[in-house]
């Protein structure tokens, strides 16, 4: 109820003023509010979303009205809700979020610029001339014959309204559009100003009339009809989705129902004399601002506007005309955001967003969003066809090329131009950071790369967008999409560089370098790649680090901590040796990097990380079978000897002899996870710790031939996925309770 009672306070001014604005009755503004709040609010797929005449239709209304009068919009307005209707039947209302927020932010900006341009001549005691062009030529005239008392009344509207902001959050609680409104007419009826007020034609119940079929042509009647559709559908839609982003319950809005209940609200408007409906961000986020939870707020704040408009006409025909174009002025210039035009310079839009905007206001609305969408549909095609071709000098002999975006045909010409800038007998490096390299593209680079080569120059062609390695038969494989950060050095440094590199060391006699020139070509990449993006973090994190996890694992190669926990810099503090061993006697290194994190870091998890292939857990079942030297690595296994106690008591019997010994050592790896963690349990401090919930342990197991990771449930000895015990956990968390 006090939801629903702000909403209408809101709805009320800016329903009379957008109907001013359509040049249309302004009883067709307050019916378009009343039944877009009862039938969208009961039929509609978004509860808290409120509907209503909206600003985005205004000058789409003007000239439908100008060119078929007021009566055939009515009858354009229904057809459109039906065609709204059909389009939500036919479950094709996400397809109209597809349109480019360039183009609809520039739409809605355009109008907003139109509306000021005409409501200026409103609030300076003149009238709207219509067209943009016309309102901007006739300005100057306007200005030299103000007419005070308008001029001051709809300047002190939109100055109040500027300043509402700014006022203390108690009073700005209060509709500031009803309160400058309630007050500016007061005024005026106090000081008899003469200003040009409201005009009703009757009643509300007198405006009702049935719509009228338009006349003229069959093509500009359905132009019409598409072009409040389509306008009406994506403004409600995106209303809708920015209020489930609004809501805090978490619901979700059905966008088909939702523009099926705007299409029954069109019908029924335009049935009975009003204006386009549309759902309208500025009313429904007032409305979840005021507290409203569920649709009764949107119905009830329509049945408000009905009593209102049927009780208290008198008070509608005391509003000014001026105050009333102060309000719409401060609502054009709400259409046009600053954090628009920078998102669609960020997006590199920016182009697409000024064209829109001027063919809105200078040619009409259909023209410029027509304009605006080809040429996203332009852009898009450039991306897609074109390539981006960077050549520096990075010293006196050698040349660096980058090239991204798609390399194909169309992109050639361009990248032998900048080729032939580099000298005969340098060396240069072609980084090709593209999606896709056409056969084009890739014939010309090998062609160059022989030319250059036999000028006695050295080529370097290092492959490191995403789809550009093929196979023999054209297609990728998943390997090739690896990222270079990701992938072993293997999969992404050339054979070219690293057999040049052998062969020139085996012609001198010297030992195989080529692992030494693979880490070295492995760092000048993280240098020239990752290093400058890196950079900010890691000024950040040499400041100190405040790991939460530490993670115990093998030194096994092939086991990454942080690619298989998605974790970065600062977050695990490792501790890796063979079989990932928690040794009690003889090696106070691990027990002192454990103490130290719990001491000094304040970790708050320890995991004990195993996987399948040890070659730890293979050497301790060979010990079983010969008894191994006196070494190193015998001495530190000793430390598993529990490992293989358990193991033998547990798993040793279900294993068949001719099972091969792989399975074996996987098993034995499993159970010594398990083992480890309760030798952590017994060390004092970890104990001390986990006592006073300031510590938990985990296992995990890490398959090398799925790249699968698993949780080690402790009650039951089980590994399994953790995607069971995450959702248990994230849970308790929503809840408030501890995991």
């Amino acid at each position: 109820m006090p939801a629903s009672l702000v909403v209408f306070l809101v709805a009320l001014p800016l329903s009379i003023g957008i109907a001013l604005a359509s040049n249309a009755p302004v009883t067709a503004g307050l019916i378009a509010a009343a039944v877009g709040g009862i039938i969208g609010g009961l039929l509609g797929g978004s509860p808290l979303t409120v509907s209503g005449p909206a600003a985005g239709l205004t000058i789409v209304v003007a000239g439908l009205i100008d060119q078929f009068g007021f009566a055939a919009t009515c009858a354009i307005t229904v057809a459109a809700g039906v065609l709204q209707v059909l389009l939500g039947l036919g479950r094709v209302a996400r397809a109209a979020l597809a349109i480019s927020p360039a183009v609809l932010h520039a739409m809605l900006g355009g109008i907003g610029i139109t509306i000021v341009l005409g409501q200026l001549h409103v609030l300076l005691g003149g009238s709207n001339q219509g067209e943009a062009w016309a309102n901007l030529e006739a300005l100057p005239h306007q200005l030299a014959d103000v007419h005070g008392p308008a001029a001051f009344l709809g300047l002190a509207v939109a100055g109040l309204l500027f300043g509402w902001k700014y006022l203390p959050p108690s009073i700005r609680r209060i509709p500031g559009q009803l309160v400058v409104i309630v007050t500016m007419t007061a005024l005026s009826v106090l000081l008899g100003l003469d200003v040009q007020r409201v005009e009703l034609p009757g009643s509300l119940l007198s405006a009702i009339a049935l719509p009228k079929i338009p006349g003229g042509s069959l093509g500009a009647i359905v132009l019409g009809v598409l072009t409040v559709t389509i306008i009406a559908s994506v403004e409600s839609l995106l209303s809708a989705v920015a209020t489930d982003k609004l809501s805090a319950d978490g619901r979700r809005a059905n966008l088909d129902r939702e523009l099926m209940g705007q299409g029954a609200s069109n019908i029924v408007s335009g049935l009975l004399g009003g204006l386009p409906v549309t759902g309208v961000i500025v009313r429904s986020s007032t409305n979840i601002a005021a507290g409203a939870r569920t649709r009764m707020s949107a119905i009830l704040h329509g049945l408000w506007v009905l009593l209102f408009a049927l009780a208290l006409v008198s008070l509608i025909e005391q509003v000014p005309m001026a105050a009333l174009a102060g309000l719409l002025i401060m609502l054009g210039l709400g259409l046009v955001k600053t954090m628009d035009v920078k998102a669609a310079q960020r997006h590199g839009e920016l182009p697409v967003y000024v064209v829109t905007i001027l063919g809105v206001v200078f040619l009409n609305l259909l023209e410029g969003v027509a304009i605006g969408l080809l040429l996203v549909g332009l852009l898009v095609v450039r991306r897609a066809l074109w390539a981006r071709v960077r050549v520096v000098q990075a010293g006196p002999h050698h040349w660096t090329v980058t090239v991204d975006g798609v390399l194909s045909f169309v992109s050639v010409p361009r990248l032998a131009h900048q080729l032939a800038r580099i000298p005969t007998g340098s060396d240069v490096t072609i980084n090709l950071e593209v999606d896709y390299l056409d056969h084009t593209g890739s014939d010309h680079l090998e062609g160059w790369r022989e030319q250059h080569q036999r000028g006695g120059g050295t080529v370097r062609i290092d492959e490191i967008g995403i789809g550009t390695h093929q196979g023999h038969n054209g297609k990728r494989s998943d390997r090739d999409s690896l990222r270079r950060h990701v992938a072993p050095w293997a999969l992404w440094q050339t054979e070219h560089n690293a057999g040049r590199a052998l062969a020139a060391h085996q012609a001198e006699g010297e030992a195989d370098l080529t692992s030494l020139s693979a880490l070295l070509t492995g760092v000048h990449e993280y240098q020239t790649r990752s290093a400058p993006m890196m950079g900010r973090m890691m000024a950040d994190l040499a400041q100190g680090q405040q790991p939460t996890v530490l993670f115990l694992t093998c030194s096994d190669s092939r086991v990454v901590p942080n690619l298989i926990t998605g974790s970065g810099p600062g977050d695990l503090f490792t501790i890796r040796n063979i079989a990932n061993l928690v040794p009690t006697t003889g090696d106070d290194s691990t027990i002192a990097a454990i103490e130290y994190a719990i001491e000094v870091l304040g970790i708050s998890t320890i995991v004990i990380c195993g996987h399948s292939g040890c070659g730890g857990m293979k050497a301790l079942l060979a010990s079983e079978d010969e008894p191994p030297a006196d070494t190193a690595l015998s001495r530190w296994l000793r430390a598993a000897d529990d490992s293989l106690l358990a193991w033998h008591a547990t798993s040793a019997r279900s294993f068949s002899s001719d099972e091969q010994g792989e399975a074996q050592a996987d098993a034995l790896s499993r159970i010594n996870v398990g083992v480890q963690l309760e030798r952590l349990d017994a060390l004092p401090v970890v104990r001390d710790a986990v006592l006073a919930g300031r510590l938990q342990l985990a296992g995990l197991f890490y398959d090398l031939s799925t790249a699968q990771v698993e949780l080690l449930d402790r009650s039951t000895s089980v590994f399994a996925a953790p995607a069971a015990r995450l959702s248990r956990l994230v849970g308790n968390t929503s809840n408030g309770t501890s995991a």
